[in-house]
């Protein structure tokens, strides 16, 4: 049985895509960018996620993922930003917690969940950004504690990054009932077989290639958790 859970937070419980686009919207309108359409938002949103991936891999600092996102977007799109894009990245990180969406069914799991197990959200985004939105949202008050990255000084997929989250946990559960779910294979299920834990892909739009990786579970609803978490 599970006894403690390890929430991603964006793609899993907030739906960061919504947030993204509003918050980029915004930024385009504050510096005199135009309208922001859905290609121009899924350029930025692929650029975004490559750098990520690279921070994920040491390749990128997390300062130099914020500026290097907007420096690769505005030379393939061609635009020309008034301030440096360090400024905007700053303005456009302001603007995130502003919307707050949730992934289907997430806040009905976590209140179905209160106080079965333990709930912990483990995320590599800004900390002011993630608090505040956690905040807004008003998940802060169903999780028992949040870990994030820029706390820590390490990213997801570390086992670095885990120790804290480990050291919390264990208070409570054998290593065994400690289980990570995400939508990511790079982040939250490699970095759940980086230190021995359970792993639950969700992906309500079917897999990656999934090669490399061990995976427990898999789930296309988040209430999936609720209903096997007693099973696994």
């Amino acid at each position: 049985m599970i006894k403690v859970i390890l929430w991603d937070l964006d793609q899993t419980l907030l739906d960061f895509k919504r947030s993204e686009f509003c918050a980029l919207k915004k930024a385009f309108e504050h510096f005199g960018l135009g309208e922001l359409d859905f290609e121009l938002h899924k350029s930025y949103s692929k650029i975004n996620e490559e750098c990520w991936r690279m921070l994920e891999r040491c390749e990128l600092t997390k300062p130099q993922v914020m500026e290097q996102r907007f420096k690769r977007f505005f030379a393939k799109e061609n635009i020309k930003c008034p301030v440096s894009h360090s400024e905007f990245s700053a303005y456009y990180e302001s603007r995130l917690p502003d919307t707050v969406a949730f992934v289907d069914n997430a806040v009905e799991a976590l209140k179905c969940l209160k106080g079965r197990v333990k709930q912990y959200v483990v995320t590599n985004g800004a900390s002011a950004v993630q608090h505040k939105r956690l905040e807004k949202s008003g998940l802060d008050l169903l999780l028992d504690g949040v870990f994030v990255s820029d706390e820590i000084g390490y990213e997801k997929p570390s086992a670095r990054f885990f120790e804290p989250v480990l050291n919390e946990a264990l208070k409570f559960a054998e290593k065994d009932e400690i289980l990570i779910v995400g939508d990511s294979l790079t982040s939250d299920i490699k970095g759940g077989n980086n230190v021995g834990i359970k792993t639950c892909l969700f992906s309500p739009n079917g897999c990656d290639a999934d090669v490399g990786y061990k995976i427990d579970y898999r789930i296309c609803d988040i209430i999936e958790v609720v209903d096997n978490y007693e099973l696994w």
